[in-house]
């Protein structure tokens, strides 16, 4: 029987079996056969779970920004070797469409969902007989691996199982063919990313010769486990200027995307070795990441190889949405709370903070204190002087292929099944999961809520009869006093824990459940404060003067494509007047907006107008501005374009207290993030701005 074959007899059993009054299974989607472990949670088909409210407006501007149109003008995509060009045949055909087809499938968008057929088409008829795949003119082995996710999403959306025919194959490949993954190449140190699609592949078909595959792959590669048990890049690496600056191998493991993918491989070995020692070094190195080279927003610095703590230093987008990817497969293996809380950490502020609100631009590096967004010379280990405009393709073009991942890989993960056939929430926001529950019933849940603008919730049901099942709710780390209210009872759960539901639920239910937003601080570099409400950073809202710019690139100038820098048109240098910086509540208030067209935009934002052919201020406020009380410290300025490292707080100034805003750090061009704090004694009378 072939893999097609086989495929189509399972597809068809389950549809057979899809009535709600089968008898019990272990559950409706596959886990890990065998003896493998469990994974804590199971992702559902893609396109199962569908955006809501803000969320869907975020997602629909993406299609109405790059992701939407990128292949229709940038020469890379339009001549791509992947379809059938003759251009570019290594990674970024492969990269786009991984942002692409979830997209498409998640939105039902009907032009895209095209676009999605054709790529696929030209990938799927250029396998050879001996399994590899791709343009003729790529021997590396490392896009075949995002290749293959991008074929497995494809599969996982249509059940073309032609898709999965070449995926089979090019496992077998790689079961049967010699190791290829040298050290100093990014196959080597990215090996790994092949184990995503390598165990997805095993629990759909249990082919017992996969297991093998993939511990070829992990046996012959780059030791990420060791790395981060002994973690060499360092705070005093940094400080001794020891990090590898080069591209061969020691090199390429301090660069910071590869950081990205790699915390997750320990964790994907875990699963087939059930060896404790993986899992160890998964959670080790997220805490080394945050200990040496930590950043506001769930991220860890690289301005393109690590590069420590000092809010001025930059962080690639590329590296923003392959953590985001990690934490996703993480919290699918071990169900740890904190792992979802860095996810939304991540979503909810570094993702958009490096992109324009209308996604038709965005920054190669992005900077926890971002002042000024130009070409010049700054402090980064190897990128170059565009590297933080807001553009097309600052510095290299990789993430400009690879940022369309972020927000749809995100919402399919928001939703997973569980062991115990019913569902749990990975992330808060706005969405709806439709999936197979119980003894086989479909059922519908959404989520209404403005999270993470806001810490109100209603979970709704939609079911044709009444069904028991249980339903698996996150409470954040920092939700102290959390409620929920279902079915005339309430409950208040445990900050950090995971509450299970396990009820008859019906179309008339509803689940109500408040997260206390507190403004809570967070020390940051040289004792300064980070300010928080729920999942996301506050920083200071900075007047903005947007400029194009020419760079040395044709940017093509297709619809809202542009090149901006933004110059600061008030004053950043401030330190927070904080009675007590642990407990910042006194003397801050909070103004709710409801979120726009764009979440992420707040007034002065420049905004692609496709009715006026232009790009416009944005007019309305953020959705959440805080005002507090602060102090301007004269001293305290620009070092080599970039803000200079906070003074060391508390600091004792004399200079008269003024009211300033903060907005969500995702809502934000230019901000400060990390505040020096002010001796309180030093208060004088407020100066009012206006908000």
């Amino acid at each position: 029987m072939t893999v097609k074959t086989k495929l189509l007899a399972v597809i068809t059993i389950t549809v057979m079996l899809s009535g709600c009054d089968q008898e019990e299974k272990p559950g409706h989607y596959p886990n890990n056969p065998g003896e493998f472990l469990k994974n804590s949670y199971i992702k559902l088909p893609l396109g199962s779970v569908k955006p809501e409210g803000w969320l869907g407006d975020q997602l629909t501007a993406q299609t109405e920004g790059l992701t939407g149109w990128l292949d229709e003008f940038w020469p890379d995509l339009v001549h791509s070797a992947w379809k059938g060009g003759d251009g570019e045949a290594w990674e970024r055909g492969p990269y786009y469409l991984d942002g692409l087809i979830p997209l498409a499938y998640i939105l039902d968008d009907r032009r895209l969902i095209k676009k999605s057929e054709e790529w696929v088409g030209s990938i799927v008829s250029s396998a050879a007989e001996n399994g590899w795949f791709g343009p003729s003119k790529n021997r590396d082995r490392w896009p075949l691996a995002v290749a293959s996710k991008v074929l497995f999403s494809y599969y996982d959306a249509t059940g073309d199982t032609d898709a999965l025919e070449v995926l089979m194959k090019y496992f077998r490949y790689l079961h049967d063919n010699e190791p290829d993954w040298p050290d100093d190449a990014w196959r080597g140190v990215r090996a790994m990313e092949h184990a995503v699609t390598g165990y997805q592949l095993y629990r759909l078909t249990g082919e017992s010769w996969l297991p093998a595959a993939i511990e070829k792959i992990h046996k012959n590669s780059f030791d990420w486990t060791n790395y981060y048990e002994v973690f060499p890049w360092d705070s005093a690496a940094v400080a001794e200027n020891r990090l590898p600056l080069n591209w061969k191998a020691d090199g390429l493991t301090a660069h910071v995307v590869n950081n990205a993918m790699a915390v997750k491989y320990p964790g994907l070995w875990y699963q087939q070795s059930a060896d404790s020692r993986f899992r160890n070094a998964v959670f080790e190195g997220l805490e080394k990441y945050d200990r040496h080279h930590g950043q506001v927003g769930g991220r860890f610095s690289g301005d393109e190889h690590l590069s420590g703590k000092d809010p001025a230093r930059g962080t690639e987008l590329c590296a923003v949405v392959e953590e985001m990817f990690s934490l996703e497969k993480l919290f699918e293996i071990f169900g740890e709370a904190t792992l979802a809380d860095r996810l939304e950490q991540l979503a909810y502020n570094s993702l958009p903070g490096t992109t324009t609100p209308d996604m038709w631009a965005h920054q190669y590096d992005q900077q926890s204190n971002q002042v000024l967004v130009s070409v010049d010379k700054r402090d980064w280990t190897t990128n170059r002087d565009e590297s933080n405009i807001y553009g097309l393709m600052p510095n290299f073009a990789c993430c400009l292929a690879n940022m369309h991942q972020g927000w749809p890989r995100f919402v399919e993960h928001m939703w997973m099944a569980t062991n115990d056939r019913g569902l749990a929430v990975v992330a808060w926001g706005p969405s709806s999961v439709k999936a197979m529950v119980g003894k086989g019933c479909q059922v519908t849940v959404k989520t209404e809520t403005e999270y993470p603008f806001d810490g109100l919730v209603k979970i709704t049901f939609t079911a044709e009869k009444p069904v028991r099942f249980p339903l698996h709710l996150r409470t954040p780390a920092w939700a102290e006093g959390t409620t929920m209210r279902y079915k005339g009872k309430s409950v208040q759960t445990e900050a950090g824990s995971t509450i299970i539901l396990n009820e008859k639920w019906s179309s008339a239910d509803t689940i109500e459940i408040s997260f206390p937003m507190v403004i809570r601080t967070e020390s940051r570099y040289n004792n300064s404060v980070a300010i928080l409400r729920g999942p996301l950073y506050y920083s200071l809202r900075i007047g903005k003067e947007f400029s194009k710019v020419k760079l040395s690139y044709d940017n093509f100038g297709f619809r809202g494509v542009a090149d901006w820098e933004i110059r600061p048109s008030s004053d950043w240098n401030y330190g927070l007047m904080l009675d007590n910086p642990g407990k910042p509540a006194r003397g801050i208030s909070i103004i709710r907006n409801p979120p726009g067209r764009y979440p992420f935009a707040d007034r002065g934002d420049m905004i692609w107008s496709e009715q006026d052919g232009e790009h416009i201020a944005w007019d309305k406020p953020a959705p959440v501005v805080i005002s507090v009380r602060a102090v301007k410290i004269p001293e305290w300025g620009m070092k080599n374009n970039s803000a200079d490292v906070p003074p060391l707080s508390p600091v004792r100034s004399t200079g008269v207290s003024e009211e300033i805003f903060l907005v969500p750090y995702g809502s934000t061009r230019l901000r400060i993030s990390e505040f020096p704090y002010m001796d309180v004694k030093a208060a004088t009378p407020v100066v009012r701005q206006g908000n």
